[in-house]
């Protein structure tokens, strides 16, 4: 029996889901695993979706094919979009209400930390690329173009930036691109769990005191912001808030397929987007920013956004994961890896360190900017957990368009450089 006219085998459909729900109730598992008061959260799902990957991608391909065609790509793929959707969206819904007054105090801030960190990291690559002429660039590369396009797809995968790898793809000559897909998927890894483990290692480390730091964080993001909105007078369009939620990502869908020309080529050339990650971030902002229109309530339950943040993001793991895991297994290379691990630590480590002693930013929006600074979406989810409050959105949908921005320009201007 096939689905849609006999577009892909129900089977496939049915063992793809099988596996799905498999891994999330494994990663959660092995999330729930506490060492000193460290443990994996969330990024146990990526974990066992890259385990998952690397030993099983491919009976899953097989369950996906008809004829000639895999379909297998495409339905991850479909996966990772749809938890992209529903995380961002939910995650601008939460941050909307205090976003613009947090954007209004510290919106220095915010720009200059997120220009640090893309800075460091685009001299981090600089500096790996200088490594790789030293030494004969790689043991599969031999040319200064190819290990260029190598380390660019490494900066992307580090920083978890889709954008910055699209960029890539499309400035590299068209021979190179694959070795900007195989940077990408060796140094996406790290750049996930490097950074989830180091929001929670750093409050440990530094001893902090989570109560008197989440009263910090509603002190420097502008207070408690209280609207006189009369919610029992509001209409609802359901019970949830699933129709106004819609509303916001395909809003920010559309927002994100809108191209900015980066060159005299126009759209034929290189282009910026906010993507939809981006569109959806801004669109769900303004709703949650404003509540209503008129009598309308235009947001949803917060019981809903809650759900629609754990889901999406575990489900973006997944879509990620398998494929990633796969892709690992084939192109490995401990150097490039090691690379890709450089290229996450030095800007992860010196944001830190500037929000901390230059913005003087407290704990809590010193890392929740930050994790929109190195456009990390898994380790918000995380950091949201470890602080106990989910104010910490708001610092990272201040920082993540600027780093977006940022990384897209720094990735264009190495190719460009070297």
């Amino acid at each position: 029996m096939n689905l849609f006219g006999g577009v892909i085998p129900v089977t496939g459909i049915s063992f793809l889901l099988f596996c799905v729900f498999a891994i999330l109730f494994v990663g959660y598992a092995l999330g729930r695993i506490t060492i000193k008061g460290v443990s994996l959260g969330d990024a146990g799902v990526f974990i066992i979706a890259l385990l998952f990957g690397a030993l099983f991608y491919g009976p899953l391909e097989g369950q996906l094919m008809l004829g000639d065609v895999n379909y297998a790509e495409q339905a991850l793929t479909i996966i990772e979009n749809l938890g992209l959707i529903l995380f961002v969206t939910s995650v601008g819904f939460i941050a909307g209400p205090k976003f613009f007054g947090n954007m209004k105090k510290n919106f220095k801030s915010y720009v200059l930390l997120g220009l640090i960190i893309i800075l460091a990291g685009g001299l981090a690559a600089a500096g790996c690329i200088s490594m790789g002429e030293v030494f004969g660039y790689g043991s599969t590369i031999t040319d200064q173009d190819g290990f260029v396009a190598m380390i660019v797809g490494l900066l992307s995968g580090s920083l978890t930036s889709t954008p910055a790898f699209s960029a890539a793809k499309a400035t590299v000559a068209a021979e190179y691109t694959g070795l900007v897909s195989v940077g990408h998927g060796i140094a996406y890894i790290f750049g996930v769990i490097g950074v989830v483990l180091f929001v929670q290692l750093i409050p440990k480390l530094t001893k902090a005191n989570m109560d008197e730091e989440r009263a910090k964080l509603v002190q420097s993001t502008g207070g408690e912001e209280t609207k006189k909105n009369a919610v029992g007078k509001l209409f609802h369009l359901d019970d949830h808030g699933f129709a106004v939620f819609a509303l916001a990502a395909v809003l920010g869908t559309f927002l994100g397929k809108i191209k900015i020309p980066l060159s005299s080529a126009g759209l034929d050339g290189t282009c910026f987007s906010l993507t939809t990650t981006g569109g959806c971030l801004l669109s769900s902002l303004i709703f949650g920013h404003f509540g209503r229109i008129g009598k309308l309530n235009i947001m949803p339950d917060q019981h809903t956004l809650k759900l629609f943040r754990e889901l999406g993001l575990v489900l973006f793991l997944v879509g990620a994961g398998i494929p990633g895991g796969a892709e690992f297994v084939a192109t490995f290379d401990i150097m490039y890896f090691v690379y890709g691990m450089i290229m996450t630590i030095v800007p992860m480590i010196i944001g830190f360190l500037f929000a901390k002693y230059v913005l003087k930013l407290s704990l809590l929006n010193n890392l929740g900017a930050l994790t929109g600074g190195m456009t990390s979406t898994p380790a918000l989810g995380t950091l949201i957990s470890t602080a106990g409050t989910e104010d910490v959105a708001a610092a990272y949908a201040a920082t993540y368009p600027i780093a977006l921005i940022a990384v897209v320009l720094v990735s264009q201007f190495l190719i460009i450089l070297f």
